[in-house]
């Protein structure tokens, strides 16, 4: 190909180009407070942030199966993507396979990743009484509930993970 030709084809990018950035990045241009708060959905450990709603592990088991074993296995055991259940105790670290039981310090914590991210193709699609149904299902299969337990905003900030001290807080003081 001819330079020529190059620089007609390069002169008719660069110009074409230029009618995707006039509409501007927005900077300075007022959000709604309902905008804001679609996406205010961060969960504190100590439960603050948590929504209305719950769900038991037998509600959770049904939707796990329909929305989440092709992933993570039946039972949350593994599958293409992690495992849920299970896992040895947390050594060394670099070996070890982290699940929810050995790994997570809070339960909190599982709430707020399943609501914002789960199911990876379809993020922030579940309801707040189906992530509380999941939370409580994959604790249960851990056996850090009973089967019979509901979790909810009072309920879910409770429960105990075994990892909860296994994370150095680097600024104590600004907890």
């Amino acid at each position: 190909m001819s330079t020529r030709k190059l620089r007609g084809i390069a002169l008719a990018l660069g110009l074409g180009s230029g009618a995707a950035f006039s509409a501007g990045p927005n900077l300075g241009t007022p959000i709604a407070p309902a905008e804001i708060a679609a996406w205010d959905i961060s969960i504190q450990a100590d439960g603050t942030g948590l929504p209305p709603g719950g769900g038991t592990p037998a509600q959770g088991a049904r939707i796990f199966a329909q929305k989440c074993a092709l992933c993570h296995g039946e039972n949350g055991k593994g599958g293409p993507f992690a495992a849920l259940v299970g896992g040895a105790p947390v050594s060394s670290g670099i070996d070890t396979v982290k699940t929810i039981a050995n790994f997570w310090g809070y339960s909190t914590t599982v709430f707020d990743f399943i609501r914002r991210a789960m199911p990876w193709q379809q993020p922030r699609s579940l309801t707040d009484n189906e992530v509380y149904a999941l939370t409580a299902y994959i604790l249960a299969q851990n056996k850090l509930i009973g089967e019979d337990d509901s979790m909810n905003a009072e309920t879910l900030p409770k429960v105990r993970m075994p990892n909860r001290d296994g994370f150095i807080i680097r600024f104590p003081d600004k907890i």
